[in-house]
């Protein structure tokens, strides 16, 4: 799964990444410890051009009878969203990319549970492939949610997590947003991501904590502690 992630760069420099122009996200801070249910930015495409907004963080199907199922819908199996009633038509029509700069798994170590910051080496900035639907609720008020799809890890990943997110590759998002785009299509997009194009490294046990959220979460532990984990 993928339950924890960072997105340190400010507003302006994820607006040059996916060329939008103009947004209705009042103001984005670097992010070290981005949680389930909480509003998170995200890139869709409305036909014309790329839109930058806000997406509650476990995603809500419109024939869901309240939004406390969101909870349990942070993430969507690429190997079977397709098909499933949960996520079927936001599949075909609501896709979304959820830019980040990292993701945490906790990796089992003789000590306990290590948590990891997995990143790109090139890419300072990636984007995950994500979902997303509109519930409304008794009152008629509408809430936005997402999740993000995950997929079997590649051999960075599998030895800290059995999945990880599907990050896409820079050529491919405009068409991961096209709603045009066939399931065919869409499928060959769903697998990991370029091992030799990541990597991971250990840092403090703080971020287990949705209270905690500051840059020291992405530092790296001291050396010597490092060489106990690999």
């Amino acid at each position: 799964m993928c339950g924890r992630y960072t997105i340190t760069i400010t507003l302006e420099e994820l607006m040059t990444r996916y060329g939008v122009i103009d947004t209705n996200v009042p103001w984005h801070r670097p992010r070290y410890n981005v949680a389930p249910g909480q509003l998170v930015p995200a890139i869709i495409h409305d036909g014309e051009k790329n839109r930058l907004g806000q997406l509650k963080w476990g995603l809500v199907p419109p024939w869901a009878p309240d939004a406390k199922i969101g909870f349990k819908m942070i993430n969507a199996r690429a190997e079977t969203a397709a098909g499933k009633p949960a996520f079927r038509e936001a599949f075909r029509r609501k896709r979304c990319i959820i830019p980040a700069d990292g993701f945490y798994e906790w990796k089992k170590t003789k000590h306990g549970k290590q948590p990891m910051r997995i990143i790109a080496k090139e890419r300072p900035l990636f984007s995950m492939a994500g979902l997303y639907e509109t519930w409304r609720a008794p009152d008629g008020s509408k809430l936005a949610t997402c999740t993000i799809l995950t997929t079997e890890p590649n051999h960075l990943v599998a030895p800290i997590h059995d999945r990880m997110p599907v990050i896409l590759q820079a050529q491919d998002e405009a068409l991961w947003l096209d709603r045009g785009t066939g399931l065919e299509q869409l499928s060959l997009l769903m697998k990991p991501y370029p091992a030799e194009e990541m990597t991971a490294y250990p840092v403090g046990q703080a971020v287990g904590s949705v209270r905690h959220d500051d840059a020291t979460l992405i530092e790296p532990r001291h050396e010597d502690e490092q060489m106990e984990l690999w």
